[in-house]
């Protein structure tokens, strides 16, 4: 018998039909039920008690808060062994009588085989989004062991080389792993925005917070990671794959497949942080597929917030649609919602040349020659620009609209007459002006600030208007301030001076009769 069948026991005795009917009860019709007589065998093999009698099962049952009555026990103890999961012996010590002892207690164990698919299916059944997730702060234990392996490899500390070396292994599957299912649940979030936009909307920001602070970790760390992976192997690649492989424990591997496992893993991790003739490493391409997904998540908000921005999302636009397509009596009525809906009606026919008819060949077809601009009015009224009937189109006139609209722009001016007349009076004191008074002096300034030339800050700036003048006089290293119901107006570098300006004169309409 080769070798490789008979180095190891337990889990390689399983052939391939065995391991796959070690799941058949997650598919029996008493599901959970087999599900909570395995957790508790689980919770007894916490508890350090591997063997159980069926009486012990019953209690750990009733501690997790199950009716064994109800689980009908001996008939699921019995499935379970048939498939592998659980195995049964006879414990003859148990029995107190010789009736027991030939009657045999049966108790019950886990297989290896059986416990592995068991956590399996616990592991499916507890995932969540907490899995789902990108672990940043890994890459300083990275780069910490790195450094500690270059010590232990120099020093010839094997034992060290082998925990560093395997550490160094399981974070970075354990970066590939979380990886893979981020970026699994991304995929997952994109094609199913529309049945949970809530949820994408109320996370949207710590998840792009989360790409973006990893992807800055990554970005820090790649170099470091790189010239540290290079200084192990600078203190001896062979020694230290020789040093990992001969403290390594494993009973059924032989020196040889030892040496090789672990010059595998090694490659690996460098393949991932340093790749010989400047190849993309791992880590970079985790870069890219990270930089991908950021962009990925702003698209996907972009589709959900256009869905969302009329009230409802686009698919329940979709549904109502399809609803009115189903609810139609015949097939005229399907027919006028599509032409209402989509209003793809008969094409309307024009014909229009090309304003200079010699600058297309006439041997050009219709595909090959250039489009021609038709107007607007053409397309929807079959009317030419400018072509009516005859006779020019009636002027509609409101005096009333008018009237009320002249009558608003008075008032208006004379408002900001008397707000402009009060910024006189307050340019005797300290200026404090009210809404109306800060609106004409807003005023005043854009009209002689427009008048200023470029280079020219030492000329004094002024305007006038509505019986008002303001000058702005040059004044470097000091400014004006003025205090408004607003706020407090800085002018910086000038003198703010209002004066009654008495070549500017108000014109007041007559009131209306």
């Amino acid at each position: 018998m080769p070798e490789s069948q008979t180095s190891s026991f337990g889990l390689d005795d399983f052939s391939l039909d065995d391991r796959l009917r070690l799941f058949s009860y997650v598919n029996a019709e008493n599901r959970l039920a087999y599900l909570w007589v395995l957790r508790a065998f689980e919770a007894a093999r916490t508890s350090y008690q591997v063997v159980l009698h069926t009486s012990e099962v019953q209690d750990a049952l009733v501690r997790l808060g199950q009716d064994p009555a109800v689980l009908e026990l001996p008939r699921l103890l019995d499935a379970l062994v048939d498939w592998g999961v659980l195995d049964r012996s006879q414990d003859g010590a148990r029995a107190a009588t010789l009736a027991e002892y030939r009657n045999r207690h049966s108790v019950y164990q886990f297989t290896e085989a059986g416990y592995r698919a068991h956590r399996a299916v616990e592991s499916v059944l507890a995932a969540g989004l907490d899995d789902s997730t990108l672990s940043r702060l890994v890459f300083a234990d990275l780069l910490a062991d790195l450094k500690a392996l270059t010590a232990a490899n120099e020093s010839g500390d094997a034992e060290e080389v082998y925990r560093k070396l395997n550490r160094l292994d399981r974070a970075l599957a354990d970066v590939a792993e979380r990886a893979a299912r981020f970026y699994h649940m991304l995929g997952d979030l994109s094609r199913t925005h529309d049945v949970r936009p809530e949820a994408f909307l109320a996370h949207k920001d710590a998840l792009l917070a989360h790409l973006r602070d990893f992807h800055d970790e990554l970005q820090r760390y790649t170099p470091r990671l790189r010239e540290a992976v290079l200084e192990v192997e600078a203190t001896g690649l062979d020694r230290m794959i020789e040093a990992a492989a001969e403290a390594d424990e494993r009973l059924f591997a032989t020196p040889a497949e030892r040496l090789a496992d672990w010059r595998r893993r090694w490659e690996g991790l460098r393949s991932w942080l340093a790749p010989d003739n400047d190849a993309p490493s791992e880590a970079d391409r985790l870069s890219g597929a990270t930089m991908a997904a950021i962009g990925d998540v702003l698209a996907l908000l972009r589709r959900v917030t256009e869905a969302r921005r009329g009230g409802v999302s686009r698919e329940s636009q979709l549904r109502h649609l399809a609803a009115w397509f189903t609810g139609a009596g015949s097939d005229e009525a399907a027919h006028a919602i599509f032409e209402v809906v989509f209003g793809l009606g008969g094409p309307r026919h024009v014909g229009v040349g090309y304003a200079d008819p010699e600058a297309v060949p006439s041997r050009l077809s219709w595909w090959e020659a250039p489009a021609v601009e038709l107007s607007r009015s053409l397309v929807q009224s079959g009317r030419m620009p400018g072509q009516g009937n005859g006779r020019p189109a009636r002027i509609e006139r409101s005096d009333a609209s008018r009237r009320a609209l002249r009558e608003r722009q008075v008032a208006d001016e004379r408002r900001q007459a008397e707000a402009a007349a009060g910024l006189v009076k307050a340019g005797d004191g300290p200026m404090m002006l009210d809404d109306a008074q800060a609106g004409a002096l807003r005023r005043l300034l854009d009209i002689a600030l427009a008048a200023r030339q470029a280079n020219q800050r030492e000329v004094p700036l002024a305007a006038a208007a509505f019986g008002v003048r303001l000058t702005l006089t040059p004044s470097p290293g000091r400014f004006s301030t003025v205090h408004t119901a607003s706020g407090l107006l800085h002018l910086d570098g000038y003198t703010l001076t209002v004066s009654a300006a008495e070549h500017t004169t108000v014109r007041r309409e007559p009131a209306a009769a």
